[in-house]
């Protein structure tokens, strides 16, 4: 299926800049990047390949964590990895 852009480019070249910035500073999903912002953020590094293996878990943990949807192999990954992160710490 494409995806089709609902936008309405007429009514967007229509617009100044001086109100395409307004309308962007009024969007609420859409609050401006300020210095803040800019100083806690952190450089991320894109995934590395991921490792198939075979690992036995508890089948209540992992029939919870396949009720929480699409995505929970990813979900433990991600368990796991904050698990790694906060143990390297100490």
């Amino acid at each position: 299926m494409k995806n089709i852009s609902r936008t309405d480019w007429d009514k967007v070249d229509s617009k100044s800049e001086q109100e395409l910035i307004q309308d962007a500073l009024s969007d609420p999903d859409n609050p401006p990047i300020d210095e803040d912002f800019l100083n806690k953020a952190r450089q991320v590094q894109p995934p590395k390949p991921k490792k198939q293996v075979t690992l036995r878990l508890d089948s209540d943990v992992l029939e919870w964590f396949k009720k929480q949807g699409k995505g929970y192999q990813t979900m433990i990954n991600a368990v796991l990895r904050a698990y790694k992160d906060v143990r390297e710490r100490h």
